[in-house]
């Protein structure tokens, strides 16, 4: 069990470097994607981001009392949830900014 989880993580991380490549996207404004590219988006990208959300959740609360004494919570919070959240949430299928 904690190789399977250790090689989807692997899986994910090198995914996410591969949407993460600048000339992966035919436009970094695009609003008219294909049938494959909201394919790649639903099955590869969204858990890949729903995990960095999940995950950047857990830093921030646990670096909330650093982040606290150095006046930053709302840029870490941005940074670290927002962000994240609202690339898996609140863009659209497919599309890529």
């Amino acid at each position: 069990m904690n190789r399977i989880l250790k090689n989807t993580l692997v899986t994910m991380t090198l995914c996410a470097t591969l949407f993460a490549q600048p000339g992966f996207a035919a436009s970094s404004t695009q609003q008219n994607p294909t049938s494959v590219q909201m394919g790649a988006d639903l099955i590869i990208a969204r858990p890949v981001q729903l995990a960095a959300t999940l995950v950047g959740t857990v830093v921030f609360v646990a670096s909330l009392p650093f982040t606290v004494m150095g006046d930053n919570v709302g840029q870490a919070a941005k940074a670290l949830v927002a962000d994240p959240a609202k690339a898996t949430f609140a863009r659209c299928l497919g599309c890529t900014h």
